[in-house]
């Protein structure tokens, strides 16, 4: 059937279809799009918080990243080794002659490719809602979002949680201190008091307003242990009160979804892990030294494991949960309960919703659509890193959903669309000049998108800020200036305008010889042992450089 858009006659596959505000809406399970010209930019979407999420030129394609052990963690595994332009759930093309076409699935367990001329959308199980538009990039993914909503849902189903209750998150920023970027695992419980007295919220003209003082990763015994280390010897809850009496909220990091071989979890209960059709376990990536797993959310006992473990955390005195490696559950794999892969995550996303209550949740690590509508907010881009960008993850492992200043600002810019629908986490941001190679541009960059994104976050410590910084940051934190978009990739932020055009386009393609390189040290990267290694050096650095830099 040939399809009307904008001037546009498109054979189709389509044999259902009807129009709607903008376009018009196919149902179909495999649904090809004849376009009229080759186009020559593609809009890549990623799966999950960290994919690479981009317009690209289509001469310029993207090659499978490096190295392939960490595709679970950042792809869609299914598709981390296609070559053709794709993404998962919608994709867009732009023609030679300027016009844009959007293919976007209202369903999950979907994906778009560009094979050739034409536009290709599946669903991998059953027909499913597709919405076909053509026009301003701005207009159509606000009508795309639009849909979603109706579909998934907008923020949470119960939009009465504890920090709604305290402020209009819609209209204040959120305002988050995080150990991570500053101390990584090395934390332990004196260290964050004396941070906490540091940042002194309400008793000194010199405080730092945060809203929240979130303990990261380093606090638990283990992946799939989820209980305080020696070095927090009040327990998770004492600390959650120490923080509570200086009137801010308790916020806590948990990756709930991954078991490693070293946790109680994976020898005693193994049969509450994915696994494929053959009995083994699905690779849910590796870190920490270890490799990971998956949690199977349609095994009821493991079910109501996961109930017991995000009560805890509120009994503890937690009223903002930030919830990484979330992907793992949508991995492909044989589930307990038969049903569709990113169902069964949405299904394990629904029993934490309900158990947090109302506690502010967090998603990252996050299967974008599958998370609309079951949490408060989304990161929805890479970590960000001390550096904008590097030779070995730019040129040598080709990997943009690695850390870095330029990913984060990437993918993340590509997906303020969803602002509608969740409150969009670009990470956080750097005011201090110690520990840090960005430029003032660089760091002003992430302080702009933050400003875009009313989420504000960081871990500078008080005691490696100068006097300057310390001011900056308390003013970044105090503002609220009026925020307007004034072209593609322009913004106006109070009195200034920023273009993040020159900061959200693909790096070039590596040469040859430089290609072959990279793929001497993918090789070596998806070597375990070699992985742990680095691991162990890294953590070594670490401790060496916060001896020098006392907080």
């Amino acid at each position: 059937m040939n399809i009307q858009l904008n001037g546009l006659t498109l054979p189709s596959t389509a044999a259902d279809i009807r129009t709607t505000k903008g376009g018009v809406i196919a149902i179909e399970s495999l649904l090809t799009l004849s376009l009229p010209a080759a186009p020559v930019r593609y809009l890549y979407s990623g799966w999950q918080s960290w994919s690479l999420t981009a317009w690209v030129d289509t001469d310029r394609p993207i090659r499978p990243m490096r190295p392939s052990l960490l595709h679970p963690m950042q792809a869609d595994p299914v598709y981390a080794r296609e070559t053709r332009p794709h993404g998962s759930w919608y994709g867009a093309v732009e023609l030679p002659d300027g016009q844009v076409l959007f293919l976007g699935a209202l369903g999950l367990e979907s994906h778009v490719m560009l094979d050739g001329q034409s536009l290709v959308g599946w669903y991998e199980s059953g027909n499913g809602e597709w919405l076909l538009v053509s026009g301003d990039e701005t207009e159509f993914m606000a009508r795309y979002a639009e849909l979603l909503g109706k579909r998934l849902g907008k923020g949470r189903d119960d939009s009465t949680s504890i920090l709604r209750q305290a402020q209009d998150l819609r209209s204040a920023p959120y305002r988050v201190w995080c150990s991570w970027y500053s101390l990584y695992t090395e934390i332990y419980e004196t260290q964050l008091l004396k941070i906490l007295s540091d940042l002194s919220p309400f008793d000194s003209a010199q405080g730092l307003p945060f809203d929240v003082f979130q303990i990261d990763d380093g606090w638990q015994i283990g992946i799939g242990d989820w209980e305080p280390n020696a070095k927090f010897p009040s327990g998770m809850d004492g600390l959650a009160a120490r923080i509570q009496e200086t009137g801010l909220k308790a916020g806590l990091w948990l990756a709930p979804l991954l078991v490693v071989p070293s946790a109680s979890v994976y020898h005693e209960h193994r049969d509450w892990l994915l696994h494929d059709e053959n009995g083994k376990l699905v690779s849910a990536g590796f870190n920490w030294g270890e490799q990971l797993y998956a949690l199977d959310t349609t095994h009821p006992v493991a079910l109501d494991w996961l109930t017991a473990l995000m009560k805890k955390v509120r009994g503890w005195g937690y009223d903002y949960a930030k919830l990484d490696f979330l992907y793992a559950r949508a991995l492909p794999g044989k589930h307990h309960v038969d049903m569709p892969r990113e169902a069964a995550y949405r299904n394990g996303l629904k029993t934490i919703h309900a158990a947090l209550g109302e506690a502010y949740l967090l998603t990252c690590g996050a299967p974008i659509l599958p998370s609309i509508g079951l949490c408060d907010g989304m990161r929805v881009g890479p970590d960000v890193a001390e550096t904008y960008t590097s030779h070995r993850d730019d040129d040598l492992l080709m990997n943009f959903a690695a850390p870095g200043v330029r990913n984060a600002l990437r993918t993340t810019f590509n997906r303020l669309w969803l602002q509608p629908l969740v409150h969009t986490d670009p990470d956080v941001v750097y005011f201090r000049s110690r520990q840090n190679n960005l430029t003032l541009e660089q760091k002003s960059l992430l302080q702009d998108l933050a400003q875009i994104c009313n989420f504000k976050a960081s871990s500078d410590i008080p005691a490696w800020l100068t006097d300057s910084e310390r001011s900056t940051l308390r003013e970044f934190l105090e503002s609220r200036p009026e925020v307007r978009k004034t072209g593609r990739t322009a913004y106006q932020i109070g009195d200034h305008e920023v273009d993040f055009g020159l900061h959200i386009g693909m790096p070039h393609l590596p040469d040859t010889f430089t290609n072959l390189k990279g793929a001497v040290l993918g090789g070596l990267a998806n070597v375990p042992l070699l992985m742990k290694a680095f691991d162990k050096l890294g953590k070594n650095s670490l401790k060496k450089t916060l001896k020098q830099n006392p907080v």
